[in-house]
């Protein structure tokens, strides 16, 4: 069983910043990828940027150069520092993670969501 915990979502006003962190917990053998969604409403979710465990990134061209993401395999917690909050980065942001779980011989992969945690960027 494996569990990711989302925190650091709030309300900023434009300009401003917000750090999202995702623990994974549970039998986790090895982390291929985790990153960020996110799902504004009436919009489907889509990428904001993701990290593989030996740090090469995919960010999306709508944050990119203000949100950064980063990863701590002793901890399996993946961050999103967000700078330069604009309103249209208001959504529900999810922690993705694409790991390798189990113990032994008995490894197999799987991806995983958070609950999600809201970013509300005002005007």
């Amino acid at each position: 069983q494996v569990q990711l915990v989302e925190s650091g979502g709030g309300l900023v006003q434009a300009g401003g910043s917000l750090r999202l962190s995702c623990a994974a917990s549970g039998s986790i053998f090895s982390i291929n990828r985790m990153g960020w969604y996110r799902q504004a409403p009436g919009k489907q979710r889509e990428l904001v940027a993701t990290i593989t465990s030996s740090g090469s990134t995919n960010t999306a061209a709508s944050v990119k150069g203000r949100f950064t993401v980063s990863i701590d395999n002793a901890k399996n917690t993946v961050y999103l520092q967000m700078n330069s909050l604009k309103p249209e980065d208001t959504a529900v942001y999810y922690c993705n993670a694409f790991l390798g779980v189990g113990t032994g011989t008995h490894v197999y992969t799987s991806i995983y969501w958070g609950q999600g945690t809201q970013v509300t960027v005002s005007s």
